[in-house]
C-alpha cells in the first residue's frame, strides 16, 4: 500500500494503520489508560523540553503524541506512529516529521501488547537512527505505571562471542529505569534534563 492509497481510506480507518515499507500494519488501540498515560508522558516531556529551551534559547524541540514519523528521507509509504515523541523544530509549520528530525520516541505498553510486535517496532526505530527510545510499562492489575525504561541507540556493535552476529544492524541499550521504588520519579540527564515526579503520572 502507498501513502496515496492510504489517504483514500476513511479517516477512522487510516489513522489506525502504519505503513512498514508499504505493508499496512494495524495499530491496536489500547484501553483508556493507554491514552491517559500517553497524555501524561507527552505533557511531562514538553515541560522538561521547555525548561531546557528557556535556559538555552538556541535549542528548539517539540513534544507531541501519536504523530507519524516517516523513516526515509523522501516518500511517505514507510512510517511509524509512536505514542509520544520529541523532535527538532521544523523549518515551517505543517511539515512531515522525518526520523532524522526525531530525538526521542516512546511507546506505552499495556497488557494487551505482544512482545514480538513491540520488538519489531523497536527494531524499526533503531534502524531509522532515532537516538532514544522509551517504554512505559503499565501495571496489569491497576491504573498505574509499573516502570519507565529509557534506551539509547548503540552507536557501534559491542563485542560478541566468536561468529555471533546481531539480528539487527542497530540496537538499543537500556540506559535508565524507574519504578515506584525510585521515590523521586524520573530523573535523567539525556537527551536533555528530564524530571518527572510520579505525581505528574498518576491516573
Amino acid at each position: 500500500m502507498t501513502w496515496e492509497e492510504l489517504e483514500q481510506l476513511p479517516d477512522e480507518i487510516a489513522e489506525q494503520i502504519e505503513l512498514w515499507d508499504g505493508h499496512p500494519v494495524w495499530l491496536r488501540r489500547g484501553p483508556s489508560e493507554h491514552q491517559a498515560f500517553t497524555g501524561r508522558l507527552w505533557a511531562a516531556l514538553e515541560r522538561s523540553a521547555r525548561t531546557e529551551m528557556s535556559a538555552h534559547p538556541e535549542r528548539c524541540w517539540r513534544a507531541n503524541f501519536e504523530t507519524n514519523v516517516f523513516l526515509g528521507n523522501k516518500g511517505k509509504s514507510d512510517f511509524l506512529t509512536p505514542d509520544f515523541l520529541v523532535f527538532q523544530c521544523l523549518a515551517a509549520p505543517y511539515q512531515d516529521v522525518r526520523a532524522a528530525d526525531v530525538l526521542l520516541v516512546g511507546e506505552i505498553l499495556s497488557p494487551s501488547n505482544t512482545k514480538s510486535n513491540i520488538e519489531a517496532k523497536k527494531g524499526r526505530y533503531a534502524n531509522a537512527g532515532i537516538p532514544w527510545y522509551w517504554e512505559v510499562q503499565l501495571a496489569s492489575g491497576s491504573s498505574a505505571i509499573d516502570a519507565i525504561r529509557a534506551y539509547v541507540l548503540e552507536l557501534e556493535t559491542g563485542r560478541l562471542a566468536e561468529k555471533v552476529r546481531p539480528l539487527r544492524p542497530a540496537n538499543y541499550i537500556l540506559a535508565g529505569e524507574w519504578t515506584h521504588s525510585d521515590s523521586e520519579g524520573v530523573d535523567f540527564e539525556f537527551p536533555f534534563p528530564i524530571r518527572i515526579p510520579w505525581t505528574e503520572l498518576e491516573y
